[in-house]
Order: structure tokens, then sequence, then C-alpha cells
């Protein structure tokens, strides 16, 4: 060979047979494809790093099969178009990811479809269901305000009637909630969050039936939302550890839940953990755990927000959540600053609602935090 066939040739014979305990990362984007049913291509979201994890997260959520996507929303949109037509009516409930809500008003009504916003309770979305109805879109716990919805009652109804069940399975992760045991027919996770844990990737995941799942499949090509190898790999690295993670977090932000309810600074807590809280019971019936998000208020004209998040030290006040270290946001500002100040307000989001993603540091510590912002 000469110079310029060694550079592209040399010592490259393909596949390398490995005995590591880790996947190999498989950064090539061609494939060979001669005497051979599968055509490994990264947007077709069949390369093998895509599929290691896929696999991994249906065995969590045990479901049939999936899609892994460079992003939350772009499993989100993926699926609800792929399951939409113009004429079509979906049901949503009105306590959506700011996100969500934004691609709803942005783009469905110039795309023909019509939506429902229910409110955040079984009866509710069951009545806004109508003949034209083909998708019901929930979130359990909900964002940012914790509300848990009865996902079986639900689904029941659904299968009765002919239509899918999509859940936003995020906030609770598979360790505390597995919607498919439920009923519900396909649930969507933004792997950014608890997935991948370290607040360093940007994925998402949609999980199912393996005929839903092709049929998301066949406009997920044309959307191209895939996930490179790299992050699959750091995704499979970080799935490893959820379990361990969750359990952490979630036995943190029980603590935190409690700690913050007996403050006089504080005026409310949500928290599907509590007691009080409306969704108790619901949680208590088909969670696993509470999960690892809470919900306060501080007491009227008494702190400002703002001020008291600049004073804390341990908890970081960042865009997201999810990750083994702790922060907070205030969503009015964050997560759902794309909503007018009234539908905000229709939603329960007010602009000293504080959003508190609890990590897997010390709960003492992270209570002393809270404390010493408080007194500043």
């Amino acid at each position: 060979m000469n110079k310029n066939t060694q550079c592209v040739h040399g010592g490259s014979g393909g596949a390398i047979e490995v005995t590591g305990i880790n996947t190999p990362v498989y950064t090539s984007t061609a494939y060979h494809y001669l005497d051979s049913d599968k055509q490994p291509y990264p947007r077709y979201f069949n390369t093998p790093n895509q599929d290691v994890v896929v696999a991994k997260l249906c065995a969590l959520e045990q479901t049939e099969a999936g899609l892994l996507f460079g992003s939350g929303m772009a499993a989100i949109s993926t699926t609800l178009f792929s399951l939409l037509s113009s004429g079509d009516h979906v049901v949503l409930q009105d306590q959506l990811y700011g996100g969500t809500f934004n691609l709803v008003m942005k783009e469905f009504e110039r795309l023909g479809i019509r939506y429902t916003l229910a409110a955040s309770d079984a009866d509710s979305i069951v009545a806004a269901v109508r003949d034209d109805t083909r998708v019901i879109y929930l979130e359990s716990p909900t964002n940012p305000l914790l509300t848990v919805v009865d996902l079986r009652s639900i689904a029941t109804m659904a299968k009765r009637r002919g239509m899918v069940t999509v859940v936003d399975n995020t906030f609770a992760s598979p360790i505390n909630q597995n919607p498919s045991l439920l009923g519900i027919d396909l649930v969507i996770h933004s792997g950014t969050k608890y997935l991948a844990g370290h607040s360093d990737l940007s994925c998402g995941a949609v999980l199912g039936s393996q005929a839903l799942v092709d049929r998301i499949r066949a406009l997920a090509l044309n959307f191209g939302g895939c996930l490179n190898a790299q992050d699959a790999v750091l995704l499979e690295r970080s799935l490893k550890t959820l379990a361990l993670r969750v359990e952490r977090q979630t036995h943190n932000a029980a603590a935190l839940a409690e700690f913050l309810g007996s403050l006089d600074a504080v005026s409310a807590v949500y928290y599907p953990g509590l007691p009080s809280h409306p969704s108790h019971s619901i949680a208590r019936s088909q969670m696993n755990g509470y999960g690892a998000m809470l919900g306060f208020e501080l007491a009227d004209d008494a702190i400002d927000s703002l001020r008291f998040q600049r004073n804390l030290k341990l908890i970081a006040p960042v865009l997201s959540l999810g990750g083994v270290e702790s922060s907070i946001c205030a969503p009015a500002i964050t997560s759902h600053r794309h909503l007018s100040p009234a539908q905000r307000a229709d939603m329960g989001v007010r602009d000293g609602l504080l959003r508190l993603s609890v990590g897997i540091e010390d709960v003492a510590d992270l209570q002393g935090d809270i404390l010493q912002a408080l007194e500043q």
C-alpha cells in the first residue's frame, strides 16, 4: 500500500474481539451491510451503543422496545407527532413541563392538532376525552408541584376506548415508578436528569411496545434526533448506579421535606411523600418511592427568594435537575419562563415557588445550608 492508503487502512481490519467488562465505544457512522439483515446507522437508532442502553432501559421499565434521543424534548416531540395528525385530539394535563407546554402552544394549532388541557386528576382527564381523542399525555409526578395522577385508572379507560397513553416518568425515574406495570402504553424520560445523573449529558428516551416504538421510529428517522455513541456509553455507565443514586436522593428528599415543613420561614412544601400532600394516597399506591424532587415557597414577604438562592453555599442555583449534587431553581424564571403570568398562575406556579432537586450529600449538611441562607 502507498502512504495515502496506509493512512486509511493500516491496522484497520474491522471489528476486534473485546473481552473487557465494559461496552466498547463504537464511534463508526459507517457499518458494513452486505450479508446482514441489519443496516446499522446512528440516525436509524440501531447502533451497538444505542442498543445496549435501550436494552437496559427496557429492563428497568419492563417494556419491549425503546428509542434513545439526543434530548428529552426530542423524545417528547417525536412521540407526539408520530401519534397525532391534523384533526386529531389529545388530552394533556395542565401541569406540564414548560418545554412540553411551549411545544403544544407553538406547534399544535399550526399543525391542526386539537388539544385540551385538563386538571391534573383522573376525573378531569377522563372528562376531557372526546370521540376524536387519540392520545392522553401525562406527567406524574408533575413539574414543579409534584402532583401524582392515578395512572392505573386512566390507562384502563384509555385501553377500553382505543387511545394511547403516554407518561413522562422523568421525576420518578424507573426506580420509583414503572408506568408500564400500571397499564401505560409509552414511557418517556428526559435522560438528562436522573438517568444520566451527573449534569453532563443531554439525552432522552421513549419506551413501550414494539409496535408503538416502530411507529415512532418511522418518524424519528426523518427528525434525526439520535444520540451519539460517546454519550450513549456515558449514559450506560450512569445507569449502572441509577438505583443507588435515586434511593439515596429519595431518602434525602423525604428528610428535607419534613425539615422544610417545620420552618416558620416556609409557607408551603410540595412533596408526595408527605401525608399532607393532596396526592399522597395515590403516590403510595403506585410508586415505589416518592422521588427526590420537591417544591416549596418561602413565607409571604418574609424573604426574597432570589436572595435566598444566592445565599446558598452547597445547593446550587442552576437549570436542570436530577444530578448527584443538590440544585434549586425558580420555575417562573427558568423551566416555565415561556409561559405568560396568567398561564403560570393557572398552573399554580407562583413567582416565589422554588424547585429543589435533592442530591446524594449528607442531609444534615443540606439542612445546614438552608438554615444559613435563611439567616442571612
